[in-house]
Order: C-alpha cells, then structure tokens, then sequence
C-alpha cells in the first residue's frame, strides 16, 4: 500500500482531474470514487495518528495491549 504522502497526492491530482471542465462525466465520476476511497483511507490513518498522539501525550503508566497495538502501528514506516 502506498504511503499517506503518495495518496494524499494522488487525492489532489484527483481534485484537479475532476475541475476541468472537458473531462467526461464517466470518467469524472470514476476519479470521484477513486478520490473518496483515498479520502476514507486517509481519514482513518489521521484518526490512528490522533490516537497515538493522544496516548503519548496523556499516558502515563501502564498501557493497555490495545494502546501498545496503537503506539507501534506506525513503527515501521518512515
């Protein structure tokens, strides 16, 4: 799977694919599926990060298996 960075691009050159005004409805619906997928994905990379954030910033003693599963999800991406 791509990285955040690679789909957030990818979720902008869609933004622009649909502005311009001779692209055909089919394959405009087509980039607009396409985008809202990346969006969806995007949003819940966003949401784990917050959580991650949340539980560094407020966690202070034992952490639950859960909130360990939580901090290391992204260990391992640069």
């Amino acid at each position: 799977m791509k990285n955040f960075e690679e789909r957030l691009e990818r979720l902008e050159e869609l933004g622009e694919k649909i502005r311009k005004p001779d692209l055909p409805l089919d394959d405009a619906l087509k980039a607009f599926e396409e985008g809202i997928k990346l969006a969806r994905s995007l949003e819940k990379d966003l949401e784990k990060v917050e959580n991650r954030i949340e539980i560094l910033m407020n966690g202070t003693g034992r952490k639950s298996e859960n909130e360990e599963a939580e901090l290391s999800l992204f260990d391992d991406e640069d």
